[in-house]
């Protein structure tokens, strides 16, 4: 295992990247930073694209802001992986924190790997460990009925993950080092999927993603940013069952993603 950089080691890796980058610019006749590129271009050209694509709005959104240079180094070669399935590959069997030897499976993500929408949950319960797939429960198939018979899109046209990617024990919170640890990998995920807007579903969530303590009663319904990308707090799916009758506002929280994204109302009784 690599050691620790300290701040100092931080800060010189972070200057040398950039002096590389515009020493790379200066060679190729280039003056100042140019343009981001937009979704429909190279890269884009290869991913899957949704079939609820019809109903998305075509303008393409911006590139998020990559992870922080120092926060990626925390696993040398990680911002080197070019697709999910590499970053799959490059956690591997992970045991870099505590939670690992009480997991029965890894759990890292599903959906399309261009999708417009993810959707970032807390961590993985029972379910979830028992079959390595996010939110496949109880709270799992009322997010999929928030999807498809709200939203009127198919579960796989959206990407679902956890802040975290094993199971804690007796589904407590995750603790700070095991965040920690996986935070890396969550903003991996987010530079590769690209998705123009983040639901982040209940309090750890959201506290998690922005760095806030703030209750997610306060924060429900109201467009945060995340490194560049809007992010709609809201409920937790686990947190409607016990209280069935908040989910008129997670259906406006839901109804503000839409119309961000573009995508209509469903008639009633539509599916899709």
């Amino acid at each position: 295992m690599s050691r620790d950089l300290s701040a100092p080691e931080h800060r010189r890796l972070m200057l040398d990247s950039v002096r590389d980058y515009l020493d790379q610019l200066a060679e190729e006749g280039l003056e100042g930073l140019p343009a981001e590129r937009s979704r429909g271009t190279s890269q884009a050209a290869t991913k899957v694209v949704p079939r609820s694509s019809d109903v998305l709005s075509p303008t393409p959104a911006p590139r998020p802001a990559p992870a922080p240079i120092e926060l990626l180094s925390a696993y040398p070669g990680l911002e080197k992986t070019a697709t999910l399935t590499e970053l799959r590959s490059f956690i591997g069997d992970c045991k870099r924190c505590k939670l690992a030897p009480l997991r029965t499976n890894l759990v890292f993500g599903v959906g399309n790997p261009d999708a417009d929408l993810m959707f970032v949950g807390e961590a993985p319960g029972a379910d979830e460990d028992a079959r390595g797939e996010p939110f496949v429960g109880r709270a799992g198939q009322l997010l999929t009925d928030i999807i498809e018979r709200g939203m009127g899109l198919r579960r796989g046209d959206v990407y679902i993950c956890n802040v975290i990617k094993c199971r804690p024990p007796d589904n407590r919170n995750p603790e700070p080092d095991e965040v920690a640890t996986c935070e890396p990998f969550l903003m991996r995920q987010i530079d590769l999927v690209r998705p123009r807007a983040i639901v982040a579903l209940g309090t750890f969530a959201v506290q998690a993603l922005l760095r806030v303590k703030t209750p997610i009663s306060r924060l429900r319904g109201n467009w945060q940013e995340y490194r560049g990308i809007k992010l709609m707090p809201t409920f937790h799916p686990a947190y409607l069952l016990r209280s069935p009758g908040e989910k008129r506002l997670v259906w406006l929280d839901i109804q503000e993603v839409m119309k961000l994204l573009g995508v209509p109302l469903p008639a009633r009784g539509s599916s899709r």
